[in-house]
């Protein structure tokens, strides 16, 4: 889709650059969601690969996986879905549930350590490995394991996946709260909370650019962010603002904070305090 993380598209622009694959991109709507019929409508007779990640990291917005996954079944489509910044946040039972073939996972999202991650492939597909020199990891991936970040990793999924470790109830209130500033004239919210991650809660502030309301959040001791981490300092707007149909000015005045495990109302109250201050100041 339009709005995946660079991991996905800028792998993707390789493989069309050097190696000669076509790409269709699938948009989505204002409220950073791919609707379904229109990925049956883009398949086409010698589409390979379906990749749509199962919630966005800028916005939060949750994606319709598996009835995504369902469809690319009925045609004879391999589909993969990078749920990353999905995974422990919310309900998971069984890999299967995303009706995907791949699916990727990082385990800092969760309280892992920081460069573990893992690929799930669904039997009997078996990839050719990008990395060579050693038969590791059944000769899917060359070189010596991160022994200490793999048993993280899996100590991190045991303790916080079957109960997501940010409490969806619990943090649904906090973010509730939070984004009651949507209502406030001049400052929009990006997706709604019954279709977003529960600790994630995006804004724009349409005439304030995002380099300044940081600024102001970090002198009150609030860290947020503009848009992914993975992009910070990048002068451009956010290509996933764009897909959803924002103007440049509006993209370049998004501010995204994040809810942890340990984030409290009293915390909550003291953003809210701090940044609607600090936008009625500089209206």
């Amino acid at each position: 889709s339009a709005i995946e993380h660079h991991a996905v598209l800028n792998t993707v622009e390789y493989l069309v650059n050097k190696e000669g694959f076509e790409l269709t991109t699938l948009p989505v709507d204002a409220e950073g969601r791919v609707a379904p019929q229109d990925l049956d409508n883009a398949i086409k007779d010698d589409t390979i690969l379906v990749s749509v990640m199962a919630a966005n990291n800028e916005t939060g917005a949750i994606q319709p996986v598996a009835e995504l996954g369902a469809i690319c079944q009925q045609r004879g489509v391999l589909f993969h879905t990078d749920a990353v910044q999905w995974f422990g946040k919310e309900p998971f039972e069984s890999i299967h549930q995303f009706n995907a073939d791949l699916v990727t996972i990082c385990g800092h999202k969760f309280y892992g350590p920081k460069g573990s991650g893992a690929l799930f492939i669904k039997s009997p597909l078996l990839p050719d490995p990008i990395l060579f020199g050693g038969g590791h990891e059944n000769e899917r991936r060359a070189g010596t394991e991160n022994l200490a970040a793999i048993a993280g990793l899996v100590e991190a999924i045991e303790r916080f996946v079957p109960t997501p470790v940010f409490e969806r109830s619990r943090l649904e209130l906090l973010n509730c709260r939070l984004s009651s500033m949507g209502e406030i004239d001049g400052i929009n919210l990006l997706c709604p909370l019954a279709k977003r991650l529960a600790n994630t809660a995006s804004f724009t502030v349409p005439g304030i650019d995002s380099i300044t309301q940081l600024a102001a959040l970090d002198l009150d001791g609030i860290c947020a962010s503009a848009g992914s981490a993975c992009s910070a300092g990048s002068l451009n707007p956010s290509h996933v603002l764009s897909a959803m149909g924002k103007s440049d000015n509006e993209a370049n005045s998004l501010v995204r904070f994040s809810l942890g495990r340990e984030t409290t109302e009293d915390e909550i109250n003291f953003v809210l305090a701090s940044f609607l201050n600090f936008v009625e100041d500089n209206r």
